[in-house]
């Protein structure tokens, strides 16, 4: 029950403080979207990151290749098995479409010769 000698108001919700959804919209409209160029350098410094992670790999790779091709030689083995390299291809041609075959070709090149 209310009390009538009670004078105090609650202002209205008008004068009230920003709710904290409003003050993030109002944080939001005060930042200017993105330009192209911004969108454009982002993606690019993502891209020449991801190709330095990707060439990092494929050195791995490589290292990883030349122990098996050494051990193969060693157990007096073809430095190559080209059974292994069909299912090499095989997975990136999965992965990737028609343009996997290639990739895998190349990266397939990229191990052979330096046992």
């Amino acid at each position: 029950m209310t009390n009538p000698a009670d004078t105090t108001q609650t202002p209205p919700p008008s004068a009230q403080a920003p709710r904290p959804s409003q003050a993030s919209q109002a944080s939001q409209a005060s930042q200017a979207p993105p330009t192209p160029d911004d969108v454009i350098a982002a993606g690019r410094a993502a891209i020449d990151d991801l190709d330095r992670r990707i060439i990092a790999l494929i050195d791995e790779r490589v290292a990883a290749s030349q122990d098996v091709q050494r051990a193969r030689l060693a157990a007096g083995g073809r430095r190559v098995q080209l059974s292994r390299e069909m299912d090499v291809i095989a997975r990136y041609r999965e992965g990737l479409g028609k343009p996997g075959t290639s990739v895998a070709m190349t990266l397939l090149e990229l191990c052979r010769g330096r046992a």
